[in-house]
């Protein structure tokens, strides 16, 4: 089979079969073609011939061009996949990308806010409709540590607020169920009472909708959090990730609990997890700087 009907095949199973989202199977299609660029440089007819050592090379050109650690080692992860299906359809004997390590990388530790914050953020006064959906969101948001991508796809039969909990589909097309707060489930239930003033006929049954009365898009919702944290007066740059960064940080503060913080999240591996445990060892230690009388600095 021709290199780039291979490639082309693996994009299609990465849509129809694992159902990733639009924007995972681009990245993937930026890092392949990449790497198709690469192998014809070099001459490479077909995927099988790869070397490992040719995929270092590769690696340590994108390097040199300016990809950081964390963006190679991203490229790296798409061409063990891609390599995984040419292994199952018969099209490579290896995977040359296997043991292949990524350049270092420093670890960025994810951004929150603190609990008093988050409370500045959410006194939003329901003026009108869209304050009340704005509510709603940010309440969500924080309450149940839901993705951006995942509060856009929430329809209303996704809700029971009766049991107050939300059944989500998140990466991987993958559901799980999540707990809603009381607080988040006031604000829902407020929202749903005007929601009606609002949908069109072709709304379906899109939770959040926009002015227009159809769904309400990320960037929409994106907009809203920013122009909320500046109308609060928070100095710190606000957006959907950085309250579900919040959730997880507070709840694994409060209860240690990490393997439920991953259930929570939707963490397929607890080691995408574990950087929350970073995260609440910084604020400890800023705490000990603050108050221990031999780690206070000298004035």
């Amino acid at each position: 089979m021709p290199a780039g009907a291979a490639l082309e095949r693996f994009l299609e199973h990465l849509a129809s079969e694992r159902r990733c989202s639009a924007r995972t199977c681009s990245a993937y299609r930026r890092d392949l073609d990449a790497l198709d660029a690469f192998r014809r440089r070099r001459g490479i007819g077909d995927w099988a011939l790869l070397t490992a050592a040719e995929v270092r090379a590769f690696a340590a050109e994108r390097h040199r061009a300016g990809l950081s650690g964390r963006s190679v080692q991203r490229m790296l992860s798409a061409v063990r996949s891609f390599y995984r299906f040419l292994l199952r359809e018969g099209l490579a004997a290896a995977n040359p990308a296997a043991s292949v390590p990524a350049p270092r990388s420093g670890r960025r530790l994810p951004r929150t806010l603190d609990a008093d914050q988050v409370a500045r953020l959410l006194e939003v006064a329901p003026s009108d409709p869209l304050a009340v959906r704005d509510r709603a969101i940010m309440e969500l948001l924080y309450s149940s540590g839901l993705r951006l991508a995942e509060t856009v796809a929430l329809d209303c039969a996704m809700v029971d607020l009766d049991d107050a909990t939300v059944q989500v589909t998140g990466k991987g097309a993958k559901t799980r169920i999540v707990p809603v707060g009381r607080h988040a489930c006031a604000a829902l239930r407020a929202w749903l009472t005007v929601r009606a003033g609002l949908a069109r006929p072709d709304a379906g049954d899109a939770l959040f909708l926009g002015r227009s009365g159809r769904r309400l898009g990320a960037r929409a919702i994106q907009r809203r959090l920013a122009l909320r944290a500046q109308a609060a007066g928070l100095d710190a740059r606000v957006h959907p990730h950085r309250l579900r960064h919040s959730f997880a940080s507070h709840l694994l503060e409060s209860s240690g609990d990490l393997r439920a913080v991953q259930e929570l999240l939707g963490h397929a591996d607890i080691r995408t997890t574990q950087i929350y445990t970073h995260v609440d060892f910084q604020h400890l230690a800023r705490v000990y700087d603050a108050a221990h009388p031999r780690a206070r600095k000298r004035r």
